[in-house]
């Protein structure tokens, strides 16, 4: 399994535009939530790796929206501090309690904040 550090930097390769580079990798996090939820079999490590490669990339935004330099205005940073703190309490619960309507959460969170950062919101 590639690493959401792994995949940020390689797509970053591809992708010039930051905000499109953040909108692929969270509509690939919410389509591999989304593949799990599909076919779900319970808790395992198809379901494990989807939640993972998630909290990893929500990891990396609320570090990049903690950083001193950071330009974005502080109520936005704030805004995606709050989600990741929501995304990772979320995980935790789905991981306590796995049910594939615990997954529809964090697949919507991302896919509108996809959107958001496309300007499609």
């Amino acid at each position: 399994m590639q690493s959401a550090a792994q995949a940020y930097g390689a797509t970053a390769k591809k992708i010039a535009n930051p905000r499109e580079l953040e909108a692929d990798l969270l509509l690939k996090a919410a389509s591999r939530l989304q593949a799990v939820k599909e076919s779900w079999k319970g808790s395992g490590p198809e379901l494990d790796n989807a939640l993972l490669y998630n909290r990893k990339l929500w990891t990396i935004f609320m570090s990049s929206v903690a950083e001193e330099g950071n330009p974005l205005p502080v109520e936005i940073r704030q805004n995606i501090a709050n989600l990741g703190l929501f995304v990772v309490n979320q995980t935790i619960s789905v991981i306590a309690n796995p049910a594939p309507e615990r997954l529809t959460a964090l697949i919507n969170i991302n896919r509108e904040l996809a959107a958001g950062l496309l300007g499609r919101g």
